[in-house]
């Protein structure tokens, strides 16, 4: 007999006649325990993974800040960075200024700085040819010419005439042949009747340059000037006639024709196309142009060749073309230095 507080045995079947399911049960049944164990597994599966891609960030903004295995919130992150945007190449790159933005990159990955840097420009053009305002021909290939030019010469050193817009008594007295050019520019003169220009043409190096011709080019004919001629000379003369080319712009088509010079009876035999220079070996070109009935502008062309190039030259006065204007039936004056007065020639 067993006492009150004594444990009563399960009883191993019910009033049914069955067993009850109890721990015996499973046992008998393992079968049982790994389905339900599999079972648990994927349910525990199916909730990480709607955990990861739903409610992750509600998750993760409900930890702590103080967490060390919690990540930044994103919120925070997305707030302070602006978007992204894509580069020429469909990739992200980041701005070489360093402000944290990210920027298009240009094509082929160079800096937008170095585009200034790439585009210099390029070297080249047409080099001049001499200080008369000529130019080579052929750009960039350089001149292998000087030439300096001088248009205030005066025949024999005295004899000119100037066409002057002013009374004679506002006219200065005559200068010297070296004063000329600043003296008429001072009074605004034109050459009158006669321009003599005088052009040193020299080689840049030993090699020897061929002068093949020299042409006259009239760009302008106008009515002579009604202005009075002044005349430098007052009688003075000379005995050396140095050789030039003579050139008459009222002709149709002027040519300069080279003429013979004379020193005290002595020819001098004119200049004759072509002839070489070099710089040893200069040559001084005259050229006397004249003219009785217009008001010429002008310009000389040199021509010249050395070995297998060959260009022209531009002889002007600096940059502008020549003048000349007749002095046909206008007033004369010449001064008289001793009574230091211009007075009308007869």
């Amino acid at each position: 007999m067993a006492g009150r507080g004594a444990l009563r045995p399960v009883p191993t079947v019910d009033g049914a006649g069955r067993r009850p399911v109890g721990l015996r049960g499973w046992r008998s049944r393992p079968w049982g325990l790994v389905l339900g164990a599999a079972a648990a597994a994927v349910l525990a599966l199916t909730a990480v993974e709607v955990r990861s891609t739903t409610g992750g960030e509600q998750e993760d903004a409900a930890k702590s800040p103080s967490s060390p295995s919690s990540p930044a919130p994103s919120a925070t992150a997305s707030s302070t960075a602006p978007p992204a945007r894509p580069t020429a190449r469909g990739r992200l790159k980041k701005d070489d200024t360093g402000d944290g933005h990210e920027s298009a990159s240009p094509r082929g990955g160079e800096r937008r700085g170095d585009a200034s840097a790439s585009a210099s420009p390029k070297k080249g053009g047409s080099s001049g040819g001499g200080s008369g305002g000529g130019g080579d021909d052929k750009p960039g290939s350089g001149t292998p010419l000087t030439i300096s030019t001088r248009s205030h010469v005066w025949e024999n050193g005295c004899g000119h005439r100037y066409l002057i817009d002013r009374p004679p008594s506002q006219v200065a007295p005559p200068p010297v042949e070296q004063d000329a050019a600043a003296w008429a520019s001072a009074h605004g003169a034109v050459h009158g009747g006669t321009t003599i220009v005088e052009t040193t043409v020299k080689g840049r190096s030993e090699s020897a340059v061929v002068l093949q011709a020299l042409h006259v080019r009239v760009v302008g004919r106008r009515a002579p000037l009604s202005w009075s001629s002044f005349a430098m000379d007052n009688g003075c003369g000379g005995s050396l006639t140095p050789r030039a080319f003579s050139v008459n712009l009222d002709a149709a088509r002027p040519l300069a024709v080279p003429t013979d010079g004379n020193d005290a009876g002595e020819p001098i035999p004119a200049v004759r196309f072509p002839y070489r220079v070099s710089d040893t070996d200069p040559e001084v070109l005259l050229v006397n142009a004249r003219t009785s009935g217009c008001d010429c502008s002008w310009y000389l062309e040199l021509d010249w060749t050395s070995g297998d190039r060959e260009g022209t030259i531009r002889i002007d006065d600096h940059g502008a073309p020549f003048r000349t204007s007749s002095v046909r039936g206008r007033p004369e004056y010449g001064y008289q230095f001793e009574e230091q007065v211009w007075r009308r020639n007869d």
